[in-house]
């Protein structure tokens, strides 16, 4: 019996081993997939001006079931991180199919990608394209002095941790300006030099990586606009509240209500006064989650049906956070993982289902409800990005990129390249090769 119960133990061992490696596993296929997707999408534009949409049929339509089939991997993902326990079994299972969508996902886009690299090579235009990202990059390289002003600027209206959002993109941009200008030399003269297949790789990274200076800048363009409609919503919200409390005070609630209304008095007490520097973005995240509460509490008081007001607020403080979240992600591609990703996906799938659903007041308490959830989901996948963000620069994250698979090259990987390397991030799976050497001389 001593012998079988330490076998028993040793096995379980075993087991409990092989389950940590294949959730990382799955993690990293994630990452790798959906980042791949990205690029092979980025790759299927360029390809259509080239080729024509029927030229690239076969591949639009693989990614397109890719894309569908990755749903339900970030869908199961997110199941494996709800706040509802899983057993062993379930957590096994599904990290599995996890791993078998994604290295189907890879199979698909790596054949459908390979029957058009011929024919891409040959008719890519690549001294005109090299002469457009050079002149983009020299104009891009013009909004970086109003970038920095505009983040001064910023920083009079909004607290630090607002602005952290937004505040490194200059030197971002910058460092990524001045690598695509690098690249494009090492372009050129691959290029002169016959070495083609060469000279596409590196023409490729440069505009990439102005095509990222470029979603850069313009998020802290954005910035702006984003936080003065999220600073409309918090009033809206604001109202809401108040006249929510007027509501619930004349109301014989119970202790549950009378806790919801202390907590929402006090979310309102803490919004920042008009003309002091403020985050609208986490005060919105917080006075949206007491008000639900607060609904929360009255509706289990008493059964009443929020009003199409109340539930279009909420939707509209939704989009603004998938709509930061997006472009925090879409920004830094190669430095945001899993969790994050998902938590967008899911952001989003959710807020689809509760626009469906607005207008019906039979649904319209199931459409507050989801969009609350998305809303706070996208405030999720901004402080898990942010969280990547700021550990990449300081070289301590690397969710799986390593291993990164993308775009026409294949099959490739980064080596010794981490997350946190902002080049690293940005030429992900190109198989550079005898480039190395002449982009990082």
């Amino acid at each position: 019996m001593v012998f079988w119960g330490k076998r028993k133990r040793v096995e379980q061992e075993k087991q409990d081993a092989a389950d940590a490696d294949l959730a990382v596993r799955a993690q990293k296929a994630l990452v790798a997939a959906d980042e791949r997707i990205r690029t092979t999408r980025d790759e299927l534009e360029f390809a259509s001006a080239e080729l024509g949409d029927a030229a690239t049929k076969d591949l639009r339509d693989g990614l397109d079931a890719v894309a569908t089939h990755m749903r339900e991997a970030f869908e199961l993902h997110q199941l494996n991180h709800d706040h509802i326990p899983d057993t062993p079994e379930e957590l096994r299972t599904r990290n599995a199919r996890i791993a078998q969508l994604c290295d189907w996902a890879e199979d698909v886009l790596d054949e459908r990608t390979e029957v058009l690299r011929e024919r891409i090579e040959k008719v890519r235009e690549a001294p005109q394209t090299l002469e457009r990202v050079r002149a983009e990059a020299a104009s891009l390289a013009e909004r970086l002095p109003g970038a920095d002003e505009t983040i001064a600027r910023l920083g009079e209206r909004y607290s630090p941790a607002a602005i952290q959002r937004i505040g490194a993109n200059p030197a971002e941009a910058r460092q990524l300006l001045e690598f695509a200008r690098h690249s494009a030399e090492v372009a050129g003269r691959r290029r002169a030099d016959g070495r083609r297949d060469d000279a596409m790789v590196a023409l490729e990274t440069a505009t990439e990586a102005v095509r990222r200076a470029r979603t850069i800048l313009d998020a802290v363009d954005d910035f702006e606009i984003e936080a003065m409609r999220t600073q409309t919503t918090l009033s809206d919200v604001v109202a809401d509240s108040r006249g929510d409390l007027l509501e619930a005070r004349a109301e014989s609630g119970s202790a549950r209500v009378r806790q919801a209304i202390a907590e929402l008095e006090q979310a309102l007490a803490a919004v920042t006064p008009a003309g002091t520097p403020s985050d609208p973005f986490a005060e919105l995240a917080a006075l949206s989650e007491k008000n639900a509460a607060l609904d929360a509490a009255r509706e289990r008081a008493q059964r009443n049906i929020p009003s199409i007001d109340h539930v279009r607020h909420d939707v509209d403080a939704a989009d603004r956070a998938i709509s930061h979240a997006r472009s925090l992600i879409d920004g830094h591609r190669g430095w945001v993982g899993a969790d994050a990703r998902t938590r967008l996906a899911e952001a989003e799938r959710v807020r689809i289902d509760a626009g469906t659903l607005v207008a019906d007041e039979d649904t319209r308490e199931r459409a507050q409800s989801l969009a609350r959830r998305a809303a706070q989901l996208a405030h999720e996948a901004m402080q898990l990005a942010q969280r990547d963000i700021d550990s990449s620069r300081h070289g301590g994250y690397d969710d799986g990129m390593r291993g990164y698979r993308g775009g026409f090259g294949g099959r490739g990987g980064m080596g010794g390249m981490g997350g946190g390397d902002m080049i690293g991030g940005l030429i992900g799976g190109a198989l550079l090769g005898g480039l190395i050497g002449d982009i990082f001389d």
